[in-house]
């Protein structure tokens, strides 16, 4: 994906993902870091936070992205028929990778669409499928927060909204120590937004 698309085969799994997001806080020496996950990376931010030690994320930002529940693919937080059609699609090509939407479901016009248009790549069918096992307490020991964007609300998105509303999600561990951001713009706020998403990355800083 992005600048690694040309590394895209169909053996990269959601663990191929995590492995790279844990290697480079690693390689970096990164402690007390604000880790910014979007869309499907929330899957990856879930699993780093269950994963690495006590101290290495301050905050855990989901922008409007994925929270799974323990044993939850990416997948299953999606409608029958979107489940079919990104498997089919990825199915159809030699590296069972789906294609990316059109950028117009996110609300792009413009220089953003465009820009986006030009620097969207497949991605790996099987990080889609693949679930995550996670501790929701070791999760949620790093404070979260959860930027929900409405307008045009994503509809991938649509199943994870109440949940994270939910007193009894994660069997109650997710409400504290997180919060709700709502931003009146598309799922790529740090395009169509990007004035807000810096105000906020800046007060978590």
């Amino acid at each position: 994906m992005g600048e690694r698309a040309h590394l895209l085969s169909s053996g990269i799994t959601l663990e191929t993902h995590i492995a790279d997001v844990r290697a480079a806080l690693a390689a970096e020496e990164l402690a007390d870091c604000i880790l910014v996950v979007h869309s499907y990376a929330g899957m990856l931010g879930t699993a780093v936070a269950d994963r690495e030690p006590a101290g290495a994320l301050r905050h855990l930002v989901y922008v409007d992205a994925v929270v799974p529940k323990p044993g939850e693919s990416w997948s299953s937080t999606h409608g029958r028929a979107t489940r079919q059609a990104r498997l089919a699609a990825a199915a159809a090509t030699p590296d069972f990778a789906f294609p990316p939407p059109d950028p117009a479901v996110f609300g792009l016009q413009d220089a953003d669409y465009e820009w986006v248009k030009r620097r969207q790549t497949p991605h790996p069918g099987h990080t889609y499928e693949a679930a995550l096992d996670f501790d929701p307490a070791r999760v949620a020991r790093v404070p979260r927060t959860f930027i929900n964007c409405t307008q045009p609300a994503l509809a991938t998105i649509d199943a994870i909204r109440p949940r994270v509303r939910d007193p009894k999600f994660w069997d109650g561990a997710w409400l504290p120590g997180s919060r709700i951001v709502e931003l009146a713009t598309g799922h790529d706020p740090m395009l169509s937004e990007r004035a807000a998403m810096t105000r906020l990355l800046l007060e978590l800083a």
